[in-house]
C-alpha cells in the first residue's frame, strides 16, 4: 500500500477532518461537516473492525461518500411511503419496507448488533446551544385575531410600536454625590498633572530611566518674594467692584441735582413757548419709560455695599 495518510479508527477520523477544507462560517455548513466527520469516525471503526491498520485519504472517503448516498436514499424512501400513506412522520414499518425494496435482509439486524467484535464510539462532547438575548419586554403580545389565519406570521415584540420611556432617577445620595466628586476631583487633578509633566519641563527620580516617575521640574524665580508682594486676583477683583460702586454712586447723585426744579423767570419763558400739546418731544430713554423686553433694557450694575 502506498504511504498511510491515516492509522487506527482514531487517526482515520484525524485524516478525514484535515479534508474539510475552509472553515465553515453558516450554521448549514457546521452541521454538515459534523455529520460528515461522524460518518468517518464510523467509517474509521468499520475498518477497524475487519483488521485494517491504516487506510489511505482518498479510500477513507469515498467510503464516507457511499454510506452517505445509502443512508440518505433510506431516509428519502422512508419519506415517500410515509406520504404515499397520509402521513408526516416516517415509522420503523416505513423503513423496513424500504430496506426490503432495496435488497437488504432485515433478518441480520440484530445479529450484526450483537457482534462479538464490535467497537464502542464515544458519543461527541453535548455543546450547549447559544442563549438568545431576551428582547425587551414592554406589554403584551397579541395574537392573531380571528380572520387572520394561523400560519401567517407573529405580531412584532410590543416593544417595537409602544412608546416606553425610561429615565434614570439622580442619585441623591449625600454620600454618593461626594464620593463622585471626590474622584472626579482627584481625576481632573491626575489628568492635569500628566499633562504638564509632558509638555513641560520634568525632572526624574533615577538618572537610568528619565520617562520612570517624571516631576514636574520646579520653576525657580529671580524675585521671589515678588508675589508676596503683589496683589492677589481676588483682590483685584474686590477693588474693581469697589470703585464701579463709586461711579454708580457718583452718576445718581449728578442725576438727582439735575432733576431738581428751580423757580425763575427763565423757566416760566420757556414753559410759554411749549407746543400746544405741553409735551417736548424727546429721543432719550427716562427711567420712567420701561422697555418690555428684556433684552434691551440698559445693563444696571449691581451696588456693593461697603463694609464700614
Amino acid at each position: 500500500m502506498a504511504d498511510p495518510a491515516v492509522v487506527s479508527g482514531g487517526s482515520l477520523n484525524a485524516g478525514g477532518r484535515s479534508s474539510g477544507g475552509k472553515a465553515a462560517t453558516s450554521p448549514a455548513e457546521n452541521y454538515h461537516l459534523a455529520r460528515r466527520r461522524t460518518l468517518q469516525v464510523v467509517v474509521s471503526a468499520l475498518l477497524t473492525e475487519c483488521g485494517f491498520d491504516s487506510a489511505e485519504k482518498a479510500a477513507v472517503e469515498t467510503l464516507t461518500e457511499m454510506m452517505q448516498s445509502y443512508i440518505s436514499e433510506i431516509g428519502r424512501c422512508a419519506k415517500a411511503y410515509c406520504e404515499h400513506t397520509a402521513r408526516s412522520v416516517p415509522t420503523l414499518s416505513d423503513t423496513v419496507v424500504t430496506l426490503i425494496e432495496m435488497g437488504f435482509s432485515v433478518d441480520t439486524l440484530p445479529v450484526y448488533a450483537k457482534r462479538s467484535q464490535r467497537m464502542v464510539i464515544t458519543a461527541p462532547p453535548v455543546t450547549n446551544p447559544p442563549v438568545t438575548p431576551r428582547a425587551l419586554s414592554a406589554g403584551q403580545k397579541r395574537t392573531h385575531p380571528a380572520h387572520i389565519p394561523g400560519y401567517f406570521p407573529e405580531f412584532p415584540d410590543p416593544h417595537t410600536y409602544i412608546k416606553t420611556p425610561t429615565f434614570r432617577e439622580p442619585v441623591s445620595d449625600y454620600q454618593v454625590v461626594r464620593e463622585k466628586a471626590a474622584t472626579q476631583r482627584r481625576d481632573v487633578e491626575r489628568a492635569l498633572t500628566r499633562f504638564m509633566a509632558k509638555t513641560g519641563e520634568t525632572q526624574s527620580l533615577f538618572k537610568d530611566d528619565i520617562t520612570a516617575f517624571p516631576l514636574i521640574a520646579a520653576r525657580p524665580t529671580t524675585i521671589p518674594y515678588l508675589s508676596a508682594l503683589l496683589p492677589s486676583e481676588l483682590e483685584l477683583q474686590t477693588l474693581e467692584e469697589t470703585d464701579s460702586s463709586e461711579q454708580d454712586d457718583q452718576t445718581d447723585s449728578e442725576n438727582t441735582a439735575g432733576n431738581n426744579i428751580t423757580d425763575d423767570p427763565a423757566a416760566d419763558k420757556e414753559n410759554s413757548m411749549l407746543p400746544p400739546s405741553g409735551v417736548v418731544p424727546s429721543t432719550k430713554t427716562t427711567e420712567d419709560n420701561v422697555i418690555d423686553n428684556p433684552y434691551l433694557r440698559p445693563v444696571k450694575k449691581p451696588k456693593v455695599r461697603r463694609k464700614k
